[in-house]
């Protein structure tokens, strides 16, 4: 194949995702998220997945069809209020959960991507999320069975910072408007959110795109996100289901209104 990262099709894309595996999932709400490779692992029934992302979705579109299948065990987000599913499965002892502060979650992501292991920051002192004690996972009794340890703490000019490690996973699922058969990705807007962070963090990284050019077409300084984080491109087909561009929570002027 030489450089040309391209596949079939998101079926054939995660084929090789095992029961377990690790996903940096892209997205912020249902804004920028990898609709098709998501459809495809869900059609797949790959279990046992460990996600990070934002959020988990919705309870009928994006991760909330792997959550709702039970194909998810355990979740890193710093959002996760519009799914009443993981809620459910949460407070039930079905999922596991660590909450994260989402400019951390998104630097978290980055320092892995980058290869520094771990660094320091002031978000979160003063809070569980330094002192520990966060509920990860609940019992089916409603106690608390697994809870968030301390964080290693230092001074730096006055101030407390948290020691937070970068985070890597072994797949990561991303959506570009447009992509090269050598991987480099343009996103559009406020799309690109978590895409380029969970693309750098994942060791095998997927990308859906809608439109896919040949290299050299794209220039350089419009390239979010270069090629070298990225081993696979799929083209999403025109008019998939599974791609479709939904509104979490869609708000319209009432006829008549002034």
């Amino acid at each position: 194949m030489g450089l040309d990262k391209t596949v079939a099709s998101a079926a054939e894309a995660v084929a090789d995702i095992p029961d377990g595996a690790s996903l940096a999932v892209g997205g912020f709400g249902l804004c920028g998220i990898p609709g098709t490779l998501i459809d495809a692992l869900w059609q797949r029934g790959t279990g046992g997945l460990r996600v990070v992302s934002n959020n988990c979705g919705v309870d009928d579109w994006g991760l909330g069809l792997l959550l709702a299948a039970g194909q998810i065990t355990r979740m890193t987000s710093s959002y996760v209020g519009e799914n009443k599913e993981f809620a459910r499965q949460y407070l039930s002892g079905e999922l596991e959960v660590e909450l994260v502060p989402q400019g951390t979650l998104a630097e978290r992501l980055r320092a892995g991507g980058a290869g520094i292991p771990a660094f320091y920051t002031p978000a979160g002192t003063g809070t569980q999320v330094g002192e520990g004690g966060l509920p990860w996972r609940y019992a089916g009794d409603g106690s608390v069975a697994v809870a968030s340890p301390p964080k290693e703490t230092r001074e730096f000019g006055g101030r407390p910072h948290l020691l937070e490690e970068g985070i890597t996973t072994d797949f990561a699922l991303v959506r570009a408007t447009i992509g090269d058969r050598h991987g480099n990705l343009v996103f559009r807007s406020s799309a690109r959110n978590f895409n380029p962070l969970a693309a750098m963090a994942g060791r095998i990284t997927i990308a859906e795109v809608d439109h896919l050019v040949e290299p050299g077409e794209l220039d350089p300084d419009e390239v979010h996100l270069p090629g070298i984080f990225v081993q696979r491109v799929v083209r999403v087909a025109p008019g998939d289901p599974a791609a479709e561009r939904r509104i979490e929570r869609r708000t319209v002027r009432q006829e008549g209104a002034a």
